[in-house]
């Protein structure tokens, strides 16, 4: 563990450096929350750990402080796992491949887990800690928030007394946030058959794309695999005819598509104009994107002549129907004076599988005025209707509404005006967070959520700033400090 020698905060990195040394992908947390119950249990501190992972840790106030209202600080435990296509890495037994270069913390072609690994590491620092003043403490660690907020949806709420919570799962230093979206995930699924066909086969996959957070980074318009596959499948089924062998594309519904891709057969007459086709196509997405994707390519291979089982010519169509009829990226923005700018509501297709029996669009649809979350998820089921395919809602949850006054805002302004010399962002977030379930499950309360630089999340490019990470560090404690 010497990564991360010699950083400061001492203590917040060395406990970051120990949490990426545990795999802690979404579904893959009982290790983490483990090691994290064998820490507070070895510093006597009161642990309660759910059956699904999720902890609560109490820690008494510390001299002065023993009669203060409880804190709640919170954070989740689980990583976006996402990598390189040459990457090796395995996200449920190998610790991540962390280096530091100048100012920033990264993993060599994974996700660092800063989202949220961070916010954690800070926790158990001050959980550690004789010699930082502050309140009770009660510290929600959560599982699964990454796939839908599972762990605090689940969270026994009524072991809980605190009615202020500081939430430490936003990248962007300097910016309180202070409301966030709701949400859903909606999943298109259509029963296929196949049927044998000859033909010359063709692989192609779409990569090159920055992707991004599906929430915060879907106002930066980058392009998404899937929809492009879809538009590819357009632009040949008006020039020739084709025959799906498989399809993929995304790995997480709340991360834009980096890469999608497919196997296709073309008769032999088509053959010789296949790969210019695409090509022409290839210029297209270019030249549309040339502001934000500088690094688009559509890689096509001939895999020679074949005999495959491919779609039967009706899936063929409906899919192509689906992935162009779907709506996707930023549906409506904020026309309210004080939220003007900000998105109000959008959807991702993250996630497109073909197998055997099925085919499979997942999507994450975030707004947060609930009325159009649903409508925009009504619309999705006539889409699938239409194709004869079925549509289904899961993990959906709530938004967290913006409080007009709020008394740890001020604190946060005050303290972060005086470290900074000018004053912080204050804005809500298109994106979900759990302090939506909080702010259901405990209201009235008063919810605030900060935290370090965070760049690129749920990317491989993913980084956390040292400078950025020790400032906040600072900001929260003190004010734990004020909160007497």
């Amino acid at each position: 563990m010497e990564v991360f020698k010699g950083l400061e905060p001492k203590k917040v990195f060395e406990f970051f450096e120990e949490i990426t040394r545990i795999p802690h992908g979404s579904k893959n947390t009982r290790q983490l929350s483990d090691h994290i119950k064998k820490f507070a249990t070895d510093r006597s501190l009161k642990v309660i750990q759910e059956p699904c992972g999720n902890l609560i840790i109490y820690k008494p106030g510390t001299k002065g402080y023993e009669r203060s209202k409880p804190v709640c600080l919170q954070g989740h435990m689980d990583m976006v796992c996402e990598k390189t296509s040459d990457s090796r890495h395995n996200f449920k037994k190998d610790p991540l491949p962390i280096a530091v270069m100048d100012d920033e913390v990264f993993s060599r072609n994974t996700t660092l887990g800063a989202d949220d690994g961070i916010a954690v590491a800070m926790c158990m620092a001050i959980l550690d800690s004789d010699d930082i003043p502050h309140p009770p403490l009660e510290v929600i660690l959560t599982v699964d928030e990454e796939i839908g907020l599972e762990g605090a949806k689940v969270l026994n709420y009524a072991s809980i007394k605190s009615r202020s919570v500081i939430n430490l799962d936003t990248e962007d230093e300097g910016v309180l946030t202070v409301s966030s979206a709701g949400g859903l995930r909606g999943a298109i699924e259509l029963p296929v058959t196949y049927k044998e066909h000859k033909g010359c086969e063709y692989d192609i996959v779409i990569s090159g794309l920055k992707g991004g957070h599906s929430g915060d980074m879907i106002d930066k318009y980058n392009g998404n695999a899937i929809m492009l596959l879809g538009r590819l499948f357009v632009y040949l089924s008006s020039r020739m005819k084709f025959r799906i062998v498989e399809l993929s594309g995304g790995l997480m519904d709340n991360a834009i598509p980096r890469e999608a891709g497919c196997h296709i057969l073309v008769s032999k007459e088509n053959a010789s104009i296949f790969e210019d086709t695409v090509a022409g196509f290839e210029e297209i997405i270019k030249n549309e994107f040339m502001a934000n994707e500088d690094n688009i390519m559509i890689y096509c291979e001939d895999l020679g002549e074949t005999s495959k089982k491919t779609l039967r010519t009706e899936y063929t169509k409906k899919i192509i129907y689906l992935l162009a009829a779907v709506p996707n990226g930023v549906i409506n923005m904020c026309q309210e004076e004080e939220q003007k700018g900000f998105v109000k509501t959008s959807l991702n297709f993250g996630i497109t599988r073909l197998d055997d029996e099925k085919f499979l669009l997942e999507a994450s649809l975030r707004s947060s005025v609930s009325t159009e979350k649903y409508a925009l998820s009504d619309r999705l089921r006539l889409i699938a209707e239409m194709a004869g395919a079925k549509y289904y809602e899961k993990s959906d949850y709530p938004a967290w509404e913006y409080c007009k006054d709020s008394e740890m805002r001020k604190i946060y302004v005050d303290l972060y005006t005086k470290q900074n010399g000018h004053k912080p962002v204050i804005k809500g977030i298109h994106a979900g967070l759990e302090c939506g379930i909080i702010y259901h499950a405990l209201k009235p309360v008063d919810i605030i959520s900060f935290g370090p630089d965070i760049k690129d999340a749920h990317t491989p490019k993913e980084t956390l700033s040292i400078s950025s990470t020790a400032r906040t560090y600072e900001l929260l404690c003190g004010m734990l400090g004020e909160m007497k």
